[in-house]
C-alpha cells in the first residue's frame, strides 16, 4: 500500500498528444493556474535526475512565470500531514495513512515555493474542489480557466479537470507538466482529458497563447468577444470555424469592423475577409498566427 516507486519514461512531446474534441485558447483574462500536489512526498517517488521529473520541475516554473507577468492567479494544492482517519476515509483504503507532519513530506517543493500572492488549498480528496473554497473564488472572481499542472496525472489533475467540466470550467491540460506513475498512466489521462472534459496542450503553446496577448494589438478572445458582440451572441455560441456570414455579420457590420481595426493601426482587405468569415481565418490574417482548431 503507498506509492510505487516511479520508473524514468519521457515527457510526451506535442507530436504525441491525443486529438482535442474541442478548440479552446487559453485567455489571461480568464485563466487561473493550478499547482497540483507538487509536495516532496510525491516528488520521493521518482528519479529527481531521470525524465519526467527535471522537465515537469522546469515547464511547472516557466507558466508560473509567465502568469505571474500576466497578473494571472496561482493556486496550490497541498495535502496536509499526519490526517486524521476520518478525514482521510477511503483514501486509507487505497494509500495508507498518508504523509507524516514532517516538512520533508509535506513542504512544496523548494523549486517552486509558493509566494506570498498565491493561494494554497489543502487538499483532501482526489479533486482541487473538494472541500475547498475553489470554486466560490473562482466564480467570485469571473475565472472560468483552468492550467493544470503537477502530479499525478491520471488522478487527482484528471479528477480535477473532470470536476472543472460540470462546473463549466475549461481545463488546459498541460501535458509535459504534469507527471505520473507511468507513461500509460499519463497517456490514459491525455487521452480522457481530450476526449471528455478538456484541452490538451504543451507548455510551449500555454506560452505562446499567452506571450501572443502581449504581443499582438488584439487577443483572439477580444476578436471573439467583439464578433460576437456585433451578433448578439455569447461568445460561447460562435464557433472558431463557424462562417460569420452565414451567422448573420453583414457587409456594413464587416466594413465598420475593418474601419475601427484601421483606426487602432490593424490593416486588413475587406475582401479578403469576405471570402475566408471565420474567426480563426481572420485571426491569420490580423496576426499572421495560425489559431489551432
Amino acid at each position: 500500500m503507498g506509492l510505487p516507486s516511479i520508473t524514468t519514461y519521457p515527457m510526451p512531446k506535442s507530436t504525441d498528444l491525443p486529438n482535442n474534441k474541442v478548440d479552446w485558447q487559453v485567455d489571461p483574462e480568464r485563466a487561473v493556474l493550478l499547482i497540483h500536489d507538487m509536495q516532496q512526498y510525491f516528488m520521493n517517488a521518482y528519479d529527481s535526475s531521470q525524465s519526467p521529473l527535471p522537465e515537469l520541475i522546469n515547464h511547472i516554473q516557466q507558466l508560473k512565470e509567465q502568469c505571474k507577468q500576466m497578473n494571472i492567479p496561482v493556486f496550490y494544492t497541498a495535502q496536509p500531514g499526519n490526517q486524521d482517519p476520518v478525514d482521510r476515509a477511503l483514501l486509507q483504503d487505497f494509500w495508507g495513512s498518508g504523509l507524516s507532519e514532517d516538512a520533508s513530506e509535506t513542504q512544496i517543493i523548494t523549486e517552486l515555493t509558493p509566494d506570498e500572492s498565491d493561494i494554497l488549498l489543502t487538499k483532501w480528496r482526489y479533486s482541487a474542489f473538494k472541500r475547498s473554497d475553489f470554486l466560490r473564488i473562482l466564480q467570485d472572481s469571473g475565472r472560468d480557466q483552468l492550467i493544470i499542472t503537477g502530479v499525478y496525472a491520471h488522478i487527482g489533475c484528471l479528477v480535477t479537470a473532470t470536476d472543472a467540466f460540470m462546473e463549466d470550467i475549461q481545463s488546459f491540460f498541460v501535458a509535459d507538466a504534469v507527471a505520473d506513475f507511468s507513461e500509460s498512466d499519463h497517456n490514459m489521462a491525455l487521452q480522457y482529458v481530450a476526449n471528455r472534459c478538456g484541452y490538451c496542450l504543451t507548455t510551449e503553446t500555454v506560452l505562446r497563447d499567452l506571450t501572443s496577448y502581449q504581443d499582438e494589438p488584439i487577443s483572439f478572445s477580444n476578436l471573439k468577444k467583439q464578433i460576437a458582440h456585433l451578433l448578439d451572441l455569447d461568445p460561447k455560441e460562435l464557433g472558431n470555424t463557424d462562417n460569420l456570414i452565414d451567422v448573420g455579420l453583414d457587409s456594413i457590420r464587416m466594413m465598420s469592423l475593418v474601419e475601427e481595426w484601421r483606426q487602432e493601426g490593424i490593416e486588413v482587405n475587406f475582401m479578403k475577409l469576405v471570402e475566408r468569415p471565420t474567426l480563426n481565418d481572420w485571426w491569420e490574417m490580423i496576426t499572421g498566427i495560425p489559431q489551432n482548431t
